[in-house]
């Protein structure tokens, strides 16, 4: 078994406990449990979760667990998790170690992730003595499957969750690697690559294949595929001014830059989220002013700033189901009574942002003693089927080692289908909450065939004959629930 330092980074680890609430006229966060140094979990748990078929929802912690490589888990709504794999259980870490990007479930059923280290590739490829990072399987149930063993050549540390393509690949970027080292004269300047779900990787793209690295370089951040089926993404440097860019990329590897960053507004840091106008919507962390920004760039590359949330964001914004933008910012709002680490410009804070720009504080964190609420949000906001958003902090909580919750702003429950699109016949997964007793699944007012899953929280039905793009509903006993995003029927 392997055995891994934890001295690399602050740890956090989960332990049950029980829930607090602040509540407001308009929203109520609350905390669903505490990270525990001393309880054998994972820790340093930066990542967004997922909602998983079942309800349930799913993530990875970047160190901890048994064997001190981190951890991949499951948690219900209520607050108990439960450790499905520990990493670095095979010698010398073959299996992966650090997995800092966190989880997809795709169309199989199966989870997706990489790990930042680890694998069976020669380290010295990559400057690493754990290997160069993986792309793994994992089952519901926890047992996990390495895909891939990247070797530095093929690029090296993928930072960023991986996406599930309409045909069904997985995309995804490496932080490093790959043949050019023009950024930083050492090891690969990072890629865009495709895996299959047998595990075959194509490399789509090697970054600062430019002269002076005008295409970019660094990616911390996930693609996301557009309705035009091309991929969208950003660098955290290079570009024309050397701060970074937001790129679009083909499924057969060209790539185009959009948008070269001066440094006025910041670096992108994290990926873009394309809302149902068609542009896309994202954030750069600290520009001249000390602010972070949220910006909106069309397809065709024209930003314009939104707002500045204040201070450090590393995450991107999601479009909820009201059509605003929410998201978090580990630094700021208006509690310092966090340590030095968050403050004194705040312990971090939620916000929300219309298309036209105006931004709402939503909650300030470490707003209770000890900032047993916590502190500090690095990753994200997801929205649940239930209406609410789930995340997570590094700091604060029972034992100041970080929390996850989960905040109401008086959304209702909705249903997301998966994929967003297919053709006629296609299979197509439903989330939702209490569908047991439904009687109607329709695509556009057509008429489709389905399933319900015992649990009540999975519908399956297939794209019927005559159906075009638009909201998929679904018709319980109490409501009928539409979709968060129209669903498009492809050729």
């Amino acid at each position: 078994m392997g055995n891994l330092s934890l001295s690399k980074m602050a740890c956090i680890v989960f332990v049950f406990c029980a829930a607090t609430a602040i509540a407001s006229p308009a929203q109520t966060l609350t905390t669903l449990l505490s990270f525990d140094l001393s309880n054998g979990d994972g820790q340093d748990n930066a990542m967004i979760l997922i909602q998983g078929t079942d309800g349930n929802f799913y993530g990875t912690s970047s160190y901890g667990g048994t064997y001190g490589g981190g951890t991949a888990f499951k948690m219900t709504a209520g607050g108990t998790l439960t450790t499905l794999y520990n990493f670095c259980a095979e010698t010398s870490c073959t299996d992966g170690v650090y997995p800092s990007a966190g989880l997809v479930q795709a169309t199989d059923g199966n989870f997706y992730g990489t790990t930042f280290y680890g694998g069976t590739g020669d380290g010295a490829n990559c400057n690493s003595a754990e290997g160069c990072g993986t792309v793994f399987k994992m089952t519901p149930e926890g047992k996990l499957t390495t895909l891939h063993s990247f070797v530095g050549a093929d690029g090296w540390g993928p930072a960023a969750p991986l996406i599930q393509a309409t045909n069904g690949d997985f995309y995804g970027t490496t932080y490093s690697g790959g043949p050019n080292g023009l950024c930083t004269g050492t090891v690969g300047c990072g890629t865009v690559f495709k895996i299959t779900p047998a595990g075959k990787l194509t490399m789509l793209y090697n970054f600062c294949s430019q002269t002076n690295c005008t295409d970019g370089y660094t990616t911390f951040a996930p693609l996301v595929q557009a309705t035009n089926g091309n991929f969208y993404g950003t660098n955290g440097d290079g570009g024309t001014y050397g701060f970074g860019t937001v790129f679009k990329i083909t499924a057969g590897g060209t790539l185009t830059t959009l948008y070269s960053f001066d440094g006025t507004i910041g670096s992108p840091r994290a990926g873009l989220a394309q809302a149902t106008n068609g542009d896309f919507y994202g954030t750069t962390h600290v520009g001249v002013s000390g602010a972070s920004t949220v910006f909106q760039m069309t397809p065709t590359g024209t930003l314009t700033v939104l707002g500045n949330p204040c201070c450090w964001v590393y995450s991107g914004v999601v479009q909820a189901t009201d059509g605003n933008l929410y998201g978090t910012a580990s630094v700021g709002g208006s509690n310092v009574n966090c340590s030095d680490v968050y403050g004194p410009a705040g312990c971090g804070l939620l916000y929300k942002i219309t298309h036209g720009g105006t931004l709402t504080t939503l909650y300030n964190f470490c707003a209770l003693t000890n900032c047993a609420d916590g502190a500090s949000p690095l990753a994200g906001l997801m929205q649940a089927t239930n209406g609410n958003f789930y995340g997570t902090t590094q700091g604060g909580g029972a034992d100041d080692y970080g929390t996850i919750y989960n905040l109401a702003v008086g959304l209702g429950l909705f249903v997301e289908t998966r994929p967003t699109s297919g053709k006629v016949g296609a299979t197509v997964i439903i989330l939702g909450n209490n569908l047991k007793g439904t009687t109607s699944v329709t695509f556009n007012g057509t008429a489709a065939t389905f399933t319900v899953a015992p649990s009540g929280s999975e519908i399956t039905t297939t794209v019927p004959t005559g159906a075009t793009t638009g909201t998929v509903e679904v018709t319980t006993p109490k409501q009928t629930l539409k979709s968060n995003v129209a669903f498009r029927v492809t050729p």
